[in-house]
C-alpha cells in the first residue's frame, strides 16, 4: 500500500462513470512516454494496489499522426522499448498495439475495473481522451505528468506573455518541484496475456508502417529513451551549464541541453 499519494491537482475524472468490476487497472500512456518521474503511472500503480488488482500498461500507435516521420518514429519507439524494459523490472506488463491510440485504448479496456491516462494538450490528443471517456463504460482519469505545476492551478485564463504567467508559477514551484519515489506494485501482471508489438526489432517494426521516409533517423546523434535523455543531460550539465546564459540563444555554440525532443515524447520528466 502506497504511503503516499499524488497531488489531487493533478488528478482529474474524464467521466463520471463508476469503478466497475474488473480484473486490472488500465494505465493507457500516450504522452508520458517513460516508467520514471511519471504521476500518471504512480498513480496507477496506488490504484491498482488499493484494488488489489494488477496492473496493464498499452500504448497505441498510430502511422497516421500528423506530420510525423521515420525520424520521429525510430526515436519515440527507441524511448518504448526503454519503458517496456523498466516497467518488466518492476513487474508491470506494457504492450504497445498498433491502431488508432482511442480504439486501442478501448479494446485494452474492456476488462479493466478503471482507466487511467496522462494529460494531451493538442487538439487531436484531446479527442482521444474524450472518446475513451465516453465510450469506456468506466471510470476514466487524466494525471498531469508533462508541466511542472498543473495549468489550471498556475492560471485560470489565457496568458499572452511569460512574463505574466512565469510568476504565477514560480508561486507553486516549491509545492510541485518534487520528485516521485516509485511505488511498488503488489500484484505483478508479467503474465497476461495482453499481445502488443515485439519491440525487440525496432528496424523492423518501423518498415511495416506507412511512414513518411523522407527524413532519417539520426539514432546515432541522438537515441530516445530515459537512459540516453540522462547521458545528454549530464553532459550538458558538466560541459556547457556556466556558458548558458550567455549563449542559450546562440545555436551555433551549441551550449543548450538538447532536451526538447525528451520533453516533447515525454522520455524524461520536466522535474
Amino acid at each position: 500500500m502506497a504511503t503516499w499519494k499524488i497531488r489531487r491537482e493533478r488528478v482529474q475524472n474524464l467521466n463520471e462513470a463508476d469503478v466497475r468490476e474488473g480484473n486490472y487497472v488500465l494505465y493507457w500512456m500516450q504522452s508520458s512516454q517513460r516508467a520514471e518521474q511519471n504521476h500518471a503511472l504512480e498513480y496507477a500503480v496506488q490504484r491498482a494496489n488499493d484494488l488489489d488488482q494488477r496492473l496493464l500498461v498499452v500504448f497505441g500507435l498510430t502511422d497516421d499522426y500528423p506530420e510525423a516521420n521515420l525520424r520521429h518514429y525510430t526515436f519515440m519507439m527507441e524511448g518504448l522499448k526503454d519503458v517496456q524494459e523498466a516497467l518488466e523490472n518492476r513487474g508491470i506488463k506494457m504492450v504497445v498495439c498498433e491502431g488508432s491510440p482511442e480504439e486501442v485504448a478501448l479494446d485494452a479496456g474492456k476488462d479493466a475495473s478503471l482507466v487511467i491516462t496522462d494529460r494531451g494538450y493538442l487538439r487531436q490528443q484531446k479527442k482521444w481522451r474524450e472518446k475513451v471517456a465516453g465510450e469506456a463504460g468506466c471510470l476514466v482519469i487524466q494525471v498531469e505528468s508533462d508541466v511542472v505545476v498543473p495549468v489550471e492551478l498556475a492560471s485560470d485564463k489565457q496568458e499572452h506573455a511569460a512574463r505574466t504567467l512565469r510568476p504565477k508559477i514560480q508561486e507553486y514551484l516549491d509545492d510541485f518541484l518534487v520528485g516521485l519515489t516509485p511505488t511498488k506494485i503488489s500484484k505483478q501482471s508479467l503474465n497476461m496475456k495482453a499481445e502488443g508489438i515485439d519491440l525487440s526489432d525496432i528496424e523492423e517494426v518501423l518498415d511495416g508502417m506507412d511512414l513518411d521516409r523522407s527524413v532519417g533517423a539520426l539514432s546515432h546523434l541522438y537515441r530516445g529513451g530515459i537512459s540516453e535523455a540522462k547521458k545528454v543531460f549530464r553532459r550538458f550539465l558538466k560541459d556547457s551549464f556556466d556558458a548558458y546564459t550567455g549563449h542559450r540563444n546562440q545555436p551555433q555554440t551549441d551550449d543548450v541541453s538538447h532536451m526538447s525532443k525528451y520533453l516533447h515524447f515525454g522520455q524524461i520528466s520536466p522535474i
